[in-house]
């Protein structure tokens, strides 16, 4: 095994760990003494028990545990840098006083310094997976795509798209919507698909009040024709709904928007949806649309509390995102931390819409193989399971008990518990995509 710092791998390679994992066709992987191996090109061939004769030679990992990698669903890379400032605003007074000037200059130099940092801090919180806003400018969108070439994430990434409201003081109002459509479409056709698909490419109007109907209709119909994504915002703050409502007489309601421009798909992964109407939450179901539940940032911002067991029982495939910088952390462990909470205050006020808690372990089936159910890669990602690519994560336990040199939980359930409501910085060891070891979490070393 090649040691993180350069992201190269032998040419295969099999683990010795506790495996668990939520399974695609439902239930839990949970092998107290378990064998994963994978192949030259970085597919999983093998796991379960570990073998009493003819084990092969295998990296012990024992004491840490091997789950599915992380997927984060929404997250905006030039706001990072500013993560955990400004709670306490709404969302339009924050955006202008913390965020777009962060996002004005993200210029190719900034991206070029600040994006491999990025990859490898998502690397260091055990996300594998990253959908992702750039900012306006083309060129530093291509450099995030560039340094996540290099990395080996798997990345899902779109320059931000506004025509209506904007922070780009230098380009010519009349060719704003050209510009950003041709930017965009260049973009796609450079980045959506590379290397087999590990890269993709999501067409990203920021949010309905900073796009006209043009931009909104225009974007899907590229991203349709590119076989791309679509990501943008929905519901997030009751003051955003209203300016939604004040440019956009003509809609039903604020979703009402995108389904008017042709947006809603199965490609199409609307962030945040806190405050829908009964009539939103079916037509979402409906059109195959998938939502990025960011309980980290709507609480940090005040949002709202989105109700996922309403949105889950009406069909609705929603996986979960930071959304940094108004998510103040990356770590998809205390986002699961987040949602539980969220979860608990709307059981405890009758609002959750769903008969059943999620368990911890449930939390990780969210943040993992719903996470790719969303973007349509559960056939590749997700769970640890024979066929699917590599994406994994070693995760050390006893970075989360209470007392220095306490046994780690046994139980699925209470090791989960442990990794969402007590995670450390330092217990991702390591952290794996099609089989290549990524920068960023601190190694193995000492281990075993």
């Amino acid at each position: 095994m090649a040691d993180a710092a350069d992201g190269t791998l032998r040419s295969r390679f099999a683990l010795r760990a506790r495996l668990l994992s939520p399974l695609a066709e439902g239930g839990l992987l949970d092998v107290a003494d378990g064998l994963l191996e994978t192949d030259a090109a970085g597919s999983i061939t093998r796991v379960g028990q570990w073998p009493e004769r003819d084990a092969p030679d295998a990296l012990d990992l024992r004491p840490l545990v091997v789950l599915p990698g992380l997927v984060d669903l929404h997250v905006h890379l030039p706001q990072i840098p500013n993560a955990g400032l400004g709670s306490g605003l709404d969302l339009l007074t924050w955006l202008d006083r913390y965020i777009f000037p962060l996002e004005r200059a993200y210029d190719r130099g900034v991206a070029e310094e600040q994006a491999p940092q990025a990859w490898r801090a998502f690397a260091a919180a055990g996300t594998t997976t990253v959908l992702a806003y750039a900012a306006l400018w083309a060129d530093s969108t291509d450099a995030a795509f560039a340094a996540a070439e290099a990395h080996g994430i798997r990345a899902v990434i779109g320059k931000v798209m506004m025509d209506r409201v904007t922070y780009d003081e230098g380009i010519d109002p009349v060719r704003i919507l050209e510009t950003s459509l041709r930017q965009s479409d260049e973009l796609a056709a450079r980045w959506h698909g590379r290397d087999d698909g590990r890269l993709r490419y999501a067409f990203t109007p920021r949010f309905a009040v900073s796009c006209t109907p043009e931009m909104l209709r225009e974007s899907a119909a590229l991203a349709a024709h590119h076989g791309a994504y679509w990501q943008t915002h929905l519901s997030e703050d009751p003051g955003e709904i209203g300016e939604v409502r004040r440019l956009f007489p003509g809609a039903r309601d604020y979703l009402d928007v995108y389904d008017r421009a042709r947006a809603l798909g199965p490609r199409t992964v609307l962030a945040h949806a806190i405050h829908l109407s009964e009539r939103e939450v079916q037509r979402i179901a409906e059109s195959g649309a998938r939502v990025a539940h960011c309980p980290a940032s709507n609480l940090f911002l005040s949002s709202g509390l989105m109700p996922l067991g309403a949105y889950r029982a009406a069909g609705i495939t929603v996986g979960l995102g930071s959304d940094v910088a108004a998510g103040p952390d990356l770590s998809m462990f205390g986002v699961m931390r987040a949602a539980a909470a969220t979860q608990r205050v709307l059981e405890l006020t009758g609002r959750a819409g769903s008969s059943r808690s999620l368990r911890p372990i449930d939390w990780l089936r969210v943040a993992t193989l719903d996470g790719a159910r969303a973007l349509g890669i559960e056939d590749g990602v997700g769970s640890l399971e024979v066929g699917k690519e590599a994406d994994l994560i070693a995760v050390d336990p006893r970075f989360t008990t209470p007392l220095p040199g306490a046994d780690p939980p046994t139980v699925a359930d209470d090791l989960a518990s442990r990794l969402i409501f007590r995670p450390h910085p330092n217990m991702v060891r390591a952290a794996w995509v099609r089989g290549r070891l990524l920068a960023g979490p601190p190694g193995l070393e000492g281990i075993g």
